[in-house]
C-alpha cells in the first residue's frame, strides 16, 4: 500500500472510532474528495439538524424548526426537541436555514474575467470578448469553472445554469474539465456549451462594413468551429456523459450568431438526448433591431418558428422581449433567466419581469457571468431585481418584487429552470441547504426573514452549505478545495493571459468605437418595446 493510501485508511479508522461505532448513529462508506481523491468516509444517511429558524416554502415565515433529513432530501420538518432515532444531530442554533440559492444564469468561464473593462455595454463586451476569453487551455477552463463554483458556494448558492463557453467551439475534455470543478467544490449545475456558427460581427448586419477599411478584413477573417463539428461534439460528450448532479446542456448563444440550419440542429440534438436548452434572447436593444432586419420578426418568434422553444427551453435576459413574446414563451412552458446586475452593468434595460410572471412564465433569477457582471452574487440579484421593479414608468406596488416573491423567484424559480428538484424547504425536496448566522451584523435584529434575506444580507453571513445532505462549506471553510492555491493559480494564468492576448486586445480596441456607433444606430430601428428609462 502507498504512503496516499496508508493515510487514507488510517483517517477513516478515526471517522469510524468517533462517528460510524457511535449506537443509534445511522451512516455509510462512501467516496469524498473532501480530505483526498477518492477517500472512504463515513457518510450520515440521516441528520437531524436542531435549533435554528427554518425558512418555510412560502419565503416569508421563518419559525423554529427541526428538519430531518434523509439519502440527500429532506424527510420532515418537525417541531423543535423531537426525538428521531438512528439520525447524527446537528446543532444549528443561532442560525436561519433557507433553500440553497440558484443561479439561473451564468458563465463559469467569466471566473477569470472579473473586472474586465468599464463603460462597456453588450455590444462591446463582445467586441472585447476575444482577448477577454483568448488563449486558453485545459486548465484556465478548469480554473475559471472552479473560481465561479467557490464564488457560487460562498455566497449560498448550490446549483448553476452555467452556458460554458470555449474557442472556437466545444470539446469533450473542456467541458468534463468544467464539470469536473463542480464536482470538486460540490455544486449541481446545468453545464451547456454555450455555442454559434457564426462570429459576432458576421452576425450584426453591416457591421463588417461599418469598421474602417484596414480592419474589415480581420473582422470578416475571423471564424467559428464548423456547425455540424460543434453538434457532433456535443453528441459526443452527451453520449459519454456521467450525469448526476452535473447535467449536460446546450445553449446556442444568441440567435443572430447562429445559421438556421445550426440552430436546428441544437434542436434535434436538444430532443435526442433530452437537454435543456437556454439562449441569450433580446438582451439587447441592437439584437432586436437586428432581428427584425435578418428575420422580419422577434427573435424568440424565429426560434419558435424553427421549433426550439419549448418546456425545455429558457430565454437569458429577455430584456427586449415584447408581449407577444411573453405570451408564446408561456404558451409554450418556457422560462426566463431575469439578471438584472448585468442588464443594468452593460445599459440593457430592464426585464418585463412583471409582465412575464403574470403572463404565466417561470421566472428564475441570475448573476451572469463574473466577465459582464463581476461577481457571483445572487443576494445582490435579488436586490437588484427588487430595485429594478420598481423603476417602471406608472407602475403601483402591485407592479413591484416583494421580497419574499424575490426569494423563491432566486430558489424555486431558478431550480424549475434547472430541472432540479430543489429550491425550497419540503419533504421531498433535495436537501440543499444555507446556513446564516444571526448574529452577524446583517441580522442584528432579526425582524424579518424575506426583508432582510433581500435588503440587508450580501452573503457575508453564509456560514455553511450543505448539498444533498453533505457539508461542502463547513465553519467557513470549502471543504473540496485549496483556496490558497486556487488564488494563486488564478492569478498566475491571468497574467499569463494578459501577454497572450495584448495583441489583440490593442485591435479591439481600436474597433471598439466604430462597433458602438453602428449598434447604436441599429437599436434605434426597434420601438416595439420600451426598456430603459425615459426623460
Amino acid at each position: 500500500m502507498n504512503e496516499a493510501g496508508g493515510a487514507h485508511n488510517a483517517l477513516a479508522h478515526l471517522v469510524r472510532r468517533h462517528i460510524g461505532g457511535r449506537p443509534g448513529v445511522a451512516g455509510r462508506w462512501r467516496r469524498e474528495d473532501v480530505f483526498g481523491p477518492g477517500l472512504l468516509c463515513w457518510a450520515m444517511d440521516r441528520i437531524l439538524i436542531t435549533g435554528a429558524r427554518v425558512l418555510l416554502p412560502d419565503a416569508a415565515s421563518a419559525p423554529y424548526q427541526d428538519i430531518l433529513v434523509e439519502d440527500g432530501r429532506i424527510a420532515a420538518l418537525l417541531p423543535p426537541g423531537a426525538v428521531i432515532e438512528n439520525a447524527a444531530r446537528h446543532d444549528a442554533a443561532g442560525r436561519l436555514v433557507i433553500p440553497g440559492l440558484v443561479n439561473g444564469h451564468t458563465h463559469g468561464h467569466g471566473g477569470l474575467s472579473k473586472g474586465m473593462g468599464d463603460k462597456w455595454d453588450l455590444a462591446l463586451l463582445l467586441t472585447h470578448a476575444p482577448w477577454i476569453g483568448g488563449a486558453r487551455g485545459l486548465e484556465e477552463k478548469r480554473l475559471a469553472t472552479m473560481l465561479t463554483a467557490v464564488e457560487m458556494l460562498r455566497k449560498g448558492c448550490t446549483a448553476g445554469y452555467d452556458l460554458a463557453f470555449e474557442f472556437p467551439g466545444p470539446t469533450v475534455e473542456g467541458l468534463e474539465a468544467m464539470a469536473d470543478a463542480y464536482r470538486a467544490v460540490g455544486l449541481r449545475a446545468v453545464l451547456a456549451p454555450m455555442v454559434a456558427d457564426l462570429t459576432f460581427f458576421q452576425a450584426t448586419p453591416g457591421l463588417i462594413q461599418a469598421l474602417p477599411e484596414e480592419h474589415q478584413a480581420r473582422a470578416a477573417g475571423m471564424s467559428m468551429m464548423r456547425g455540424e463539428e460543434v453538434l457532433e461534439a456535443i453528441h459526443h460528450a452527451a453520449r459519454g456523459w456521467r450525469g448526476g448532479d452535473v447535467r449536460l446542456g446546450c445553449a446556442p448563444t444568441i440567435p443572430l450568431h447562429c445559421s438556421d440550419d445550426f440552430l436546428e440542429g441544437c434542436r434535434d440534438l436538444a430532443a435526442e438526448h433530452g437537454l435543456p436548452m437556454q439562449t441569450h434572447v433580446a438582451e439587447a436593444r441592437y439584437q432586436a433591431g437586428a432581428g427584425e432586419v435578418r428575420y422580419g420578426s422577434t427573435l424568440l418568434a424565429h426560434m419558435d418558428r424553427l421549433g426550439l422553444v419549448n418546456e425545455r427551453f429558457s430565454v437569458a435576459h429577455g430584456v427586449w422581449l415584447t408581449e407577444a413574446d411573453l405570451a408564446l414563451l408561456a404558451e409554450r412552458g418556457g422560462g426566463l433567466a431575469h439578471n438584472p446586475g448585468s442588464n443594468m452593468r452593460l445599459a440593457s434595460g430592464i426585464a418585463p419581469t412583471r409582465a412575464a410572471i403574470r403572463a404565466g412564465v417561470t421566472v428564475g433569477l441570475g448573476t451572469d457571468g463574473s466577465g459582464s457582471s463581476d461577481n457571483q452574487n445572487m443576494f445582490e440579484a435579488m436586490r437588484l431585481a427588487a430595485f429594478a421593479s420598481r423603476l417602471w414608468e406608472g407602475a403601483t406596488e402591485e407592479d413591484w418584487l416583494g421580497t419574499a416573491e424575490t426569494v423563491r423567484l432566486a430558489t424555486e424559480g431558478s431550480a424549475k429552470l434547472l430541472g432540479f428538484e430543489a429550491g425550497a424547504i419540503a419533504p421531498g425536496k433535495l436537501a440543499d441547504l444555507v446556513f446564516l448566522d444571526l448574529s452577524h451584523i446583517n441580522w442584528a435584529p432579526f425582524n424579518d426573514a424575506a426583508n432582510q434575506l433581500v435588503w440587508t444580507e450580501d452573503g457575508s453571513a453564509v456560514r455553511e452549505v450543505m448539498v444533498g445532505g453533505a457539508w461542502k462549506l463547513r465553519d467557513g471553510r470549502v471543504l473540496g478545495v485549496d483556496e490558497a492555491k486556487l488564488a494563486r493559480d488564478a492569478q498566475e494564468a491571468a497574467d499569463r493571459l494578459a501577454g497572450l492576448n495584448a495583441g489583440m486586445r490593442s485591435w479591439c480596441e481600436a474597433i471598439a468605437p466604430h462597433v458602438s456607433c453602428h449598434c447604436r444606430t441599429l437599436g434605434s430601428r426597434f420601438t416595439a418595446a420600451r426598456r430603459l428609462l425615459a426623460h
